[in-house]
């Protein structure tokens, strides 16, 4: 049985993500049954980081201004330092995101993706982990920063690194089984 049968899953990235951040949640996600696409900001291709180079490239689905938040089930924000900085400064990105916390929608982000969750002024009140040098900018931010391999608070999942990946992966596939969750909010 297939635990994520028609849960559709955006994964929102740009040039400069994490490669294993994106590539292996999507793959234990679509071991569940789950559809995965990658939405950015551009078409074409963006490519990741892989041990301080660029990476093999990965096939975008859908440019952000051609979906809808409600086309998804659930959201995936991979890190990297690259990735998260450019999405947060691209207005789209961060109303995509937001939407998502509106809806009640679960939402995985891990190392520094979660400095999205910033810009979507979605982390005020939340307890959440990351990649350790975004830790003050959650705390300004108002969310209560934990150092532990993952953290679910109401269908927020987050991560510190990949490191942290089977744990995530684990729990990434448990909240997007659940799907909405009440007490997650914008």
């Amino acid at each position: 049985m297939s635990l994520l049968k028609d849960v559709r899953v955006a994964i929102l990235a740009t040039n400069g993500f994490e490669e294993s951040e994106l590539l292996e949640p999507k793959r234990a996600l679509e071991k569940e049954g789950a559809e995965t696409f990658i939405i950015s900001p551009q078409d074409g291709e963006i490519k990741g980081w892989k041990d301080g180079n660029w990476s093999d490239p990965v096939t975008v689905n859908a440019r952000i201004d051609q979906v809808s938040p409600v086309d998804f089930d659930a959201l995936l924000i991979p890190g990297g330092v690259i990735n998260p900085d450019l999405l947060r400064r691209d207005i789209g990105a961060i109303e995509f995101v937001r939407a998502f916390f509106e809806e009640q929608k679960p939402v995985g982000a891990i190392c520094h993706g979660p400095q999205l969750l910033i810009n979507a002024e979605v982390t005020k009140g939340r307890t959440l982990t990351s990649f350790e040098s975004i830790r003050k900018d959650l705390e300004n931010s108002g969310a209560k920063w934990v150092d532990e391999e993952v953290v679910v608070d109401q269908g927020l999942v987050t991560s510190r690194s990949p490191k942290d990946l089977p744990a995530f992966n684990k729990k990434l596939v448990e909240e997007f089984r659940e799907g909405k969750h009440a007490g997650q909010r914008a």
